[in-house]
């Protein structure tokens, strides 16, 4: 058994190409080699959001703070803490906060899964 404490996992700040601004990612599995999991909390400043992008294995996305937009290319939803988002492999989508509000979200996909960006 490993007990992580999230205050002791590094920050990374991640932007360009998959952001559109700035936002800091917090991987508490990133070390633990034998997880089928990739475990990441994300933390979108106000009016940052990610790029359209598909994931080539379904993606859970737990929302923890503040309220945000889910996306694919033909439906928009608002979503809030506590809500909890399904996204199939290959959907094409993207996810961010508000312009009024800062957004946090667990992401859970299977490790080593691979991000396609939408062209332009």
């Amino acid at each position: 058994m490993n007990i992580i404490h999230l205050r002791n996992i590094k920050k990374d700040n991640v932007g360009a190409p998959l952001f559109t601004g700035t936002i800091t990612r917090q991987s508490p599995m990133a070390t633990i080699e034998e997880s089928d999991l990739s475990i990441d909390y994300v933390h979108f400043p106000k009016g940052i959001r990610n790029k359209l992008h598909a994931h080539s294995n379904g993606q859970v996305l737990i929302v923890t703070k503040g309220s945000g937009i889910i996306a694919t290319k033909s439906r928009q939803c608002k979503v809030k803490a506590g809500d909890i988002i399904w996204i199939p492999t290959g959907e094409f989508h993207w996810h961010g906060a508000n312009a009024d509000s800062d957004f946090t979200h667990i992401s859970v996909t299977k490790a080593k899964s691979k991000i396609t960006q939408a062209e332009k």
